[in-house]
Order: C-alpha cells, then structure tokens, then sequence
C-alpha cells in the first residue's frame, strides 16, 4: 500500500455521489486530473466547516466536484455557493451532477468570464476558491481582493504546478509564467497572511488581514 492509498484509507469515505462524478469526469471529459477528487474534496470541506462562510465564490467550476465539496461543508441552507465556469459545453454535465446531489441546491452556477460575472453578483464573500485558468490567476486575486470580506479566506488550487515553480528550469508557458506571478504576488501582499500546502498540486490558503 502506498502513501496515498493509506491517506485515502483513514480519511472519511468519499460520498457515493462524488465518486460517480469523478467517475464521470474521467469517464466524459477532457483533462479530468483537473477534477479535485476525494483527497482534496474532503479536506476543501473540512475547510468550509472550519472557516464557517456564509457566502462562498468559485472561479473554474470544471465538473463541479469541488463545489459539492464546498457546498456540503456549509452549515445549512442560507449559506450558499456561487460557481462560475467560462466554458459553456461543461454546463449541461455540471447542472445533471448538481441535481443528483443533496448539495447541489446551495449551488448556484454561472456560465462567463468570471470578470464580467463577478461584479454583477452583488455579494461580499467569505470564502473564495481559485481554480480557473491559471495564466489569469494574478487578474483573479486583483478581481476577487474587493469582494472579500475582511478577514475572509482564499484558497487557491495548482501553486506548486507540477513542481515548475521550483524545479529551476525557466519555463516560458502562460500557465507557468502565472503561477509563479501569483505566487510572487501573494507572498508580498502585507494585506495576507499565506501559507502553501504541498497537497497534490499544490494549495495555497490566504487570510485577509485588511
């Protein structure tokens, strides 16, 4: 038995629900490693329950594996989720998989650029989940930042990307080139206070201060 097959053996089940999803994820779509799975799942609503939001954002929905996850670790049904997803041909997949869930109604998802829909929302959030394209992350964290309630939290999937940030290779794609802005961003921000869990690609948790 390896590391993560003992982890995954004294950790809670993962819910029938979320294992058919990811079965179907990986089954149905592209790119389905993008999909949180049961590790991540259970320590994203280990988190909710700890930081107790009312109001929680979502950037990159993808099978919406992660936000059932958000959604179950909310106290009751007056808190609620509000997912965007800028790729429309996921909607259909996402909006079945939230109605087979017993979470899904704390759910609400939208289907844009999280640019154009986050301001429209009219909400102060506190709790926000980046896990979109990573190139933008630093125009996220710059979007996301007003609409965070003081001493709200941030959690921000994919810091450690493959190990690129670190590995001491100059790496030239987008996608390493936002990370490691991100990452250089977050750790001088006096406004947060950060920390990055080696945690499969890594996550990065950020406590708004002011």
């Amino acid at each position: 038995m390896d590391l993560e097959d003992y982890i995954l053996n004294h950790i809670d089940a993962e819910p029938e629900n979320l294992y058919r999803l990811d079965r179907d994820t990986h089954l149905q779509l592209l790119y389905s490693r993008m999909c949180s799975g049961h590790l991540q799942g259970r320590l994203l609503k280990m988190l909710v329950r700890m930081i107790n939001p009312k109001m929680v954002l979502e950037l990159g929905t993808y099978s919406a594996y992660s936000a059932l996850c958000l959604a179950e670790g909310l106290t009751d049904d007056s808190c609620h989720v509000h997912t965007i997803e800028i790729e429309d041909e996921l909607e259909d997949f996402i909006r079945e998989h939230l109605a087979q869930s017993l979470f899904g109604h704390r759910v609400t998802l939208h289907i844009g650029d999280a640019a154009d829909i986050v301001p429209t929302l009219g909400e102060t959030f506190d709790l926000i989940y980046i896990d979109a394209n990573k190139r933008d992350y630093v125009a996220y964290y710059h979007l996301v930042m007003p609409y965070l309630r003081q001493g709200g939290f941030i959690i921000a999937d994919n810091t450690l990307w493959d190990g690129k940030v670190a590995d001491g290779i100059e790496h030239h794609d987008a996608q390493t080139q936002g990370i490691l802005a991100f990452n250089d961003l977050v750790a001088s921000d006096p406004r947060v206070e950060k920390v990055i869990l080696p945690l499969r690609d890594g996550l990065t948790l950020i406590h708004k201060l002011t």
